[in-house]
């Protein structure tokens, strides 16, 4: 699964890409046509206190993929249009599962705003509406493809497409008033229906204020701000500044520790962002440990046993027979999967079971 970093034009969002990613893309100018992708791996405490007990050759985390899409050059009013963007970047925003849409709220004046001065709050609105828009226009263009559809085709066929119709006007209306798909409640046979559009507006988003040295005491004011005003589902508001960040990953952890001292912030926003990013994508870890490896398996809330096991290979799918389970906190408080079996902790689920973050499972199957 991917997250699209998005933004206008002189936002930071390169530099924040190169900061999740200890990356070397090239920034400072405005509207790129470079596409960057890389890996990160999430962070997770709990595989190293694992490792301590199994002692593993080796330990894998969980990883997310961002993608780095470029910015067409604002206006004077700050306005970009994500018509002006390549097909294959727009095709690339519509494929990902989330939006990581980076604001900007920093002073620079070898690298001034677009629209002549920093508002967050207006930026975030700029771009939001441009999804709309896009969304919008597929919308109309669909509908307009429906009406000659609805009279032709077998009788399942004409429903379907009155379905869809319904569904789409429903839509439509939301989006003329200004509302993003994703705070509308779609039922599952609705969003079922919708999903082959890929809908900007429709998928989740990190809002991730950019701030700079002299904005960084007050973020935790700014982010409260904009998250008092951006009451959407599926949304998050953070902070951070990618300027800083990218400066501290350059240090040695000893000259990092001295330099957060001096500008009195407790510890790097890099590890918050990259969870928040793994949360909004509707992910959780299961956890699989033993002497070969301690290991994060990224799997959708809600998952089955089964699912779980197909994650690791599909022939444990096919062959399952039961997962042996136990809780993180469970098995690090006991010690080992024996004890946690003799103290009733290790439990036996079967394909129906909920995974739930943190269960260190076992997937027993027949070959």
């Amino acid at each position: 699964m991917q997250t699209a970093i998005v933004g206008l034009a002189g936002s930071g969002k390169t530099t924040v890409f190169n900061t999740l990613t200890r990356g070397h893309a090239e920034t400072g100018g405005y509207g790129g046509v470079t596409l960057n992708v890389g890996v990160v791996k999430v962070p997770d405490e709990r595989l190293d206190r694992l490792a301590a007990i199994f002692k593993p050759k080796k330990i894998i985390q969980a990883d997310v993929t961002y993608v780095d899409l470029p910015a067409p050059p604002a206006s004077s009013e700050g306005r970009i249009g994500t018509e002006e963007l390549p097909a294959d970047h727009l095709a690339r925003l519509r494929d990902s599962d989330a939006l990581l849409h980076v604001v900007r709220a920093f002073e620079d004046p070898a690298n001034p705003h677009p629209a002549g001065s920093v508002d967050p709050a207006r930026d975030l609105e700029q771009l939001d509406l441009e999804f709309l828009l896009a969304d919008l226009a597929m919308t109309e263009r669909r509908l307009e493809r429906l009406k000659g559809s609805g009279r032709h085709g077998t009788q399942a066929e004409r429903e379907a497409a009155e379905r869809e119709d319904v569904v789409l006007r429903r839509i439509h209306q939301a989006l003329e008033a200004g509302t993003p798909i994703r705070d509308l409640d779609l039922d599952a046979d609705e969003a079922k229906a919708m999903r082959g559009f890929r809908f900007l507006s429709e998928k989740p988003v990190l809002v991730l204020i950019n701030v700079g040295e002299a904005e960084l005491a007050g973020a935790p004011d700014l982010v409260a701000t904009v998250s008092a005003g951006y009451g959407h589902q599926r949304a998050l508001v953070d902070a951070l500044s990618a300027r800083i960040e990218m400066e501290l990953g350059e240090l040695e952890p000893e000259e990092a520790a001295v330099f957060m001292e001096e500008l009195g912030v407790a510890g790097s926003s890099l590890d918050r962002v990259i969870a928040l990013s793994y949360r909004l994508l509707g992910l959780v870890s299961f956890l699989t440990a033993g002497p070969d490896e301690v290991r994060a398996w990224p799997i959708a809330d809600g998952s089955t046993a089964v699912d779980a096991a197909g994650a690791i290979h599909s022939d444990l799918a096919k062959g399952f027979i039961r997962a042996e389970t136990v809780a993180y906190d469970d098995l690090l408080t006991l010690g080992s999967m024996a004890e946690a079996r003799k103290a009733g902790r290790l439990r036996s689920e079967g394909k129906t079971y909920r995974v739930r973050d943190g269960d260190v499972l076992e997937i027993l199957f027949s070959r």
